[in-house]
C-alpha cells in the first residue's frame, strides 16, 4: 500500500479515535445504511458488505465544480461517524440473515439458498430492531449474480490499472484523489473497450483494490460514468496486509464454474500476488495481463516474478490495452472486430 494511502486511513483512525466517546452520547441525527454492491454464485450464496453512518447524504457530483467542491466531498467521505452494534437484518432472494456492524460500522455476512437471477438480484438490508432511537431504516442492496453458462470472470485491479492513478507518484495521487471526481478522473486509453469486450455474453467483472471502502461510491461512480461493467467493488477497511488475496479467494470461492482473467499492473504487488494466486488455484486463471506503469520498468520486480513463472498460464506484460486485445484475441476471448475497436480507441 502506498504511503498516501496508509497517511488517509490512519487519518481517519485517529479522528474515529478523539470522538468515539462524544459519538457515543449523542442522538443519532441522520442515520444511514449504506450498501456496496454485493456478488452471489449460481448455487445461492451471497456475499453483502455495508456501513452504517450517522453522516447526512454525500454532496452529489456535478459536472464543471471547483476543486474545493470535490475536496470537501472526498473529506467528507474519510472524516464520518460510524455506527457499531446496530442490528441488521438481509434479506436476498428469499434468504435472511441477521448480522451487526463493528466498531468502524461495517458490516459483512454471507447468505445461503438465495434465488438469485442473474445477471442482477435485489435486496433489502433494514434495521432489526430500534437503535439509540431510530424505529426503522432500510436500504437497497443489488448483487451481481453469476450466469451459469457465464465463460469465464475478470478480476481486475483499479489504480494505475483502467484508472491513472500515479501510485508510485504519492503526492500527485493524493492531489489527484483529493481534487478529482467521479466526472473529471481519467480512465486509460482503450480500457473500457476493452472490458466491455471481455464481458462477452455476461461474463462478471470483479474490482479488487487497495482503495479504502471511503472510495467506494466515487469508483462505483467512474466505471458507471466511463463506460465499464459493473460488478462488486471490493476494497479495504484497515491497513492490513493479504487483502487482495482474501477477496480474490473469496471470489473464487463463490464462482467455482468460473475461470478467470486477472488484469492488473506494475506499479505495486499485483504480479507477486497473481503468481500467488496462479500457484494456489490451479486450473482456475486463463491468462494475467499486467499494465506497465513502472518509473523504473527496468528494476527487475517483475521480472522476477515472470522468471519462476508457469508456462501454462499466460502472463502478459503490456503496454497499453491493445497489446491485452490482440493476445486475449489468440485465446478465443475476443474477436477480431473487438480487437479494432480497442485499438482505435488507443489509437
Amino acid at each position: 500500500m502506498s504511503r498516501a494511502r496508509v497517511g488517509l486511513t490512519a487519518l481517519e483512525r485517529r479522528w474515529d479515535a478523539l470522538l468515539h466517546v462524544r459519538r457515543r452520547r449523542r442522538p443519532v441525527r441522520d442515520f444511514r445504511i449504506i450498501t456496496y454492491l454485493a456478488h452471489g454464485s449460481a448455487e445461492g450464496t451471497v456475499v453483502v458488505r455495508g456501513r452504517v453512518l450517522d453522516d447526512p447524504e454525500p454532496a452529489e457530483t456535478i459536472a464543471g465544480e471547483s476543486a474545493w467542491a470535490a475536496v470537501r466531498r472526498t473529506a467528507a467521505g474519510f472524516v464520518t461517524n460510524e455506527l457499531p452494534d446496530v442490528p441488521l437484518r438481509v434479506e436476498v432472494g428469499g434468504a435472511v440473515a441477521e448480522t451487526a456492524s463493528d466498531v468502524d460500522g461495517y458490516f459483512h455476512v454471507e447468505l445461503t439458498g438465495a434465488a438469485l437471477e442473474a445477471p442482477w438480484t435485489d435486496g433489502v438490508v433494514e434495521l432489526a430492531r430500534p437503535y439509540r432511537g431510530v424505529e426503522h431504516a432500510s436500504a437497497a442492496l443489488r448483487v451481481r449474480v453469476s450466469d451459469p453458462a457465464a465463460r469465464l470472470g475478470i478480476i481486475s485491479d483499479v489504480d494505475d490499472t483502467i484508472l491513472q492513478t500515479g501510485v508510485q507518484r504519492t503526492w500527485s495521487m493524493l492531489k489527484q484523489t483529493l481534487t478529482g471526481s467521479a466526472l473529471t478522473r481519467t480512465p486509460f486509453a482503450g480500457a473500457a473497450e476493452l472490458y466491455r469486450a471481455l464481458e462477452g455474453h455476461g461474463d462478471p467483472f470483479f474490482y479488487i483494490s487497495s482503495s479504502p471502502w471511503n472510495l467506494h461510491d466515487f469508483l462505483l461512480g467512474f466505471l458507471e460514468h466511463r463506460g465499464f461493467p459493473l460488478g462488486p467493488v471490493l476494497l479495504r477497511d484497515l491497513v492490513v496486509g493479504g487483502h487482495k488475496r482474501v477477496r480474490i479467494d473469496e471470489v473464487l470461492r463463490l464462482h467455482p464454474h468460473l475461470d478467470f482473467v486477472l488484469i492488473g499492473d506494475s506499479g505495486e504487488h499485483d504480479p507477486e500476488i497473481y503468481a500467488d494466486v496462479v500457484r494456489r488455484h490451479p486450473g482456475r486463471i486463463r491468462a494475467v495481463y499486467i499494465r506497465e506503469v513502472r518509473l523504473d520498468p527496468g528494476d527487475g520486480r517483475v521480472e522476477r516474478v515472470t522468471d519462476a513463472w508457469d508456462a501454462d498460464v499466460p502472463f502478459v506484460l503490456a503496454a497499453d490495452s491493445a497489446v491485452v486485445a490482440r493476445h486475449a484475441a489468440g485465446l478465443g476471448l475476443l474477436t477480431p472486430d473487438e480487437v479494432r475497436a480497442v485499438e482505435a480507441a488507443v489509437g
